[in-house]
């Protein structure tokens, strides 16, 4: 992907259901988040060392010198998500799309509890108003 990839722009050269092509499963969306949020390297949250192993849970890293894991969604919108996350990219999607997109619509179309996309939807604007926009290549989806 090329590093001045926009989320937006992504999500309006693609359709929704190209996101089941891309992200037919919970490894391929968080192997895409692993990639977006550490294209530039890892550096501990914690202590600020570079070097990595692998961590515990798919796609996590952890810190060398302080032992401390962090995953893939750790300090993005996706952090603490209760839904798989190639559904949280979709809700994204929608939400990018058409930000009045309704919460009872993305629940029917993903089969969702209205109550969960609601709170998804309020994050996902929350980011965008903070950021003023979705974007990859400057981590707008990560919050420092």
């Amino acid at each position: 992907m090329s590093d001045n990839l926009k989320l937006e722009w992504l999500f309006k050269e693609i359709g929704i259901t190209d996101l089941d092509t891309m992200f037919p499963d919970e490894e391929k969306a968080l192997a895409f988040l692993a990639e977006e949020k550490w294209r530039d390297g890892f550096t501990c949250k914690f202590c600020g060392n570079t070097n990595f192993c692998k961590g515990k849970s798919p796609f996590a890293r952890r810190c060398t010198r302080c032992k401390k894991e962090e995953s893939a969604t750790a300090n993005t919108m996706f952090h603490h998500c209760k839904i798989p996350v190639q559904n949280a990219l979709k809700i994204a999607y929608m939400v990018c799309n058409n930000p009045e997109v309704s919460t009872y619509e993305i629940s029917r179309n993903l089969d969702l509890r209205q109550m969960t996309c609601w709170k998804f939807k309020k994050k996902i604007r929350e980011c965008l108003e903070e950021k003023g926009r979705f974007s990859l290549a400057d981590r707008s989806f990560i919050h420092h």
